[in-house]
């Protein structure tokens, strides 16, 4: 038997690759299918089902794709509708994988469809449990995504209550916990950086399995805090249920080189964002101008869902050269396959013709202590736990995810300067108000990592995000 977590740190993803007696089975497999079939073949063994946990809401799925190449049924549990063929299994229902089964536990409150996938060695013993969204290292799925008629997130935190104490915490302690995310995901609010537990740790740690927990009380504590699910969610969750393109032809359509001239005319003819995402160290030097940063070396295709939102949006790269396809490979895991074309040469091209570019104005944490002994305005655009935890006196939360609703806050006139942790938020947010012609803004070089070593005052008592719920 081979187990295999194929974890995506981009998306703080877990795929599963199980193998047993020449018969594979994928779990919610990414978008991009290849790497799967191609370890089938080099273990001379046939991919035969693909388990999907629930319909993903944070990235797209390469069910449909895999199955229409190697012929394997997809399988979701109990209630789930999808246009394509699908094998909707019943609860308990046992499929055999070689010398190995994986049973189907329905476990309803993530979402009605949730399912878990308790997976059984050849002796017949409970083995691993592919927990997908309804149980996290220490945290459990969200219960608002799939709220729905006169279905409420409270009604969901309750069927998810009864499917972790009936069909999960009844499972011996030695089982393997295998989870669909780990830290980062927006799918829970208290994710561990662990990505492999057990039922008995998770028993122990996990705030949402105290074992003499009301409903009440697991309703109130799961449901308390939830900040609103990115935009591009609902979109994820119609192109897992209803199909998509083969990402091989989105390449092929994208990766499409632009003279810089037909980059200007593309850009000025259309209604594209241009999208650089080159280290935020060389956009603040220049870039194009009304250009979005959004660095592919940082959190970026869920940054990209969160603030562009809108999956249909046509995009123009300005990408570091020779990562043009792993850009747009990345864009299309979270469905975004609209990209017109990338800057050929990238943004060197640009200045070699001698164009217009823009700059971002940055200065360091000691220069920031000046000015804020000055009556500097400061904004602080970490997510809420970040801020809570600890910031700088006085300073308000503006948090990245939610900048448009705060727009009307920053000011016209006069510097004005913006933070996050270590910088490459505030170079995303300090690019999209000057997008939007606030050229007062000025980034803090470093972040609030810097801000610390510096005396400007700040919250006396720190708290570690992780206990924020």
């Amino acid at each position: 038997m081979i187990i295999e977590q194929i974890y995506t740190g981009c998306l703080a993803q877990g795929a599963y690759y199980v193998e047993s007696n020449g018969e594979v089975a994928i779990i919610d497999p990414l978008r991009e299918v290849q790497s799967y079939i191609k370890r089938a073949d080099n273990n001379n063994a046939k991919i035969k089902y693909i388990f999907e946990t629930h319909f993903h809401a944070d990235f797209v799925s390469g069910h449909v794709t895999l199955a229409e190449k190697t012929g394997a049924k997809i399988v979701y549990g109990p209630t789930a509708k999808t246009s394509f063929d699908a094998l909707i299994a019943e609860d308990n229902q046992v499929f055999k994988l070689g010398d190995i089964t994986i049973t189907v536990l329905h476990t309803p409150g993530h979402t009605m469809e949730s399912t878990c996938y308790l997976l059984k060695d050849k002796n017949g013993k409970d083995y691993a449990l592919f927990s997908g969204d309804t149980l996290f290292l220490g945290d459990v799925g969200r219960p608002d995504l799939a709220q729905k008629g006169d279905i409420t997130e409270k009604d969901l935190a309750g069927f998810l209550y009864d499917s972790l104490r009936t069909k999960v915490m009844t499972l011996a302690d030695d089982v393997i916990v295998y989870p669909a995310h780990g830290a980062g995901s927006a799918c829970g609010k208290n994710l561990s950086k662990e990505t492999v537990g057990t039922i008995g740790n998770q028993k122990e740690t996990n705030y949402a399995l105290r074992a003499n927990m009301t409903k009440e009380e697991f309703i109130k504590e799961v449901t308390d805090g939830l900040l609103p699910p990115p935009a591009y969610f609902p979109l994820n969750v119609k192109l897992n249920k209803e199909g998509y393109k083969d990402i091989e032809d989105v390449i092929k359509t994208s990766a499409k080189p632009l003279s810089v001239k037909d980059f200007e005319l593309v850009a000025n003819t259309t209604d594209a964002i241009i999208l650089d995402v080159r280290h935020q160290s060389e956009f603040i030097k220049g870039f194009i101008p009304q250009s979005i940063f959004i660095g592919v070396d940082g959190g970026f295709a869920p940054w990209v869902g969160a603030l562009i939102k809108d999956i249909n949006q046509p995009i123009l790269l300005v990408s570091p050269q020779g990562r043009e396809e792993e850009v747009i490979t990345r864009l299309s895991r979270v469905g975004f396959d609209n990209v017109l074309g990338y800057l050929e040469g990238s943004f060197t091209s640009w200045q070699d013709a001698a164009n217009e570019i823009d700059t971002l104005s940055s200065v360091s944490a000691d220069v920031l202590e000046d000015k804020i002994n000055n009556n500097a305005t400061v904004f602080d655009v970490r997510k809420p736990g970040e801020y809570d935890s600890e910031h700088i006196e006085n300073v308000p939360s503006t948090p990245l995810d939610f900048l448009n609703n705060h727009i009307t806050e920053f000011p016209k006139k006069g510097d004005f300067y913006v933070h996050c942790a270590g910088g490459y938020r505030s170079v995303i947010a300090a690019s999209i108000l000057k997008a939007r012609g606030f050229h007062n803004v000025i980034d803090v070089t470093g972040g609030y990592a810097a801000i610390r070593n510096t005396n400007i005052k700040r919250t006396d008592k720190a708290v570690c995000p992780t206990t924020l719920k």
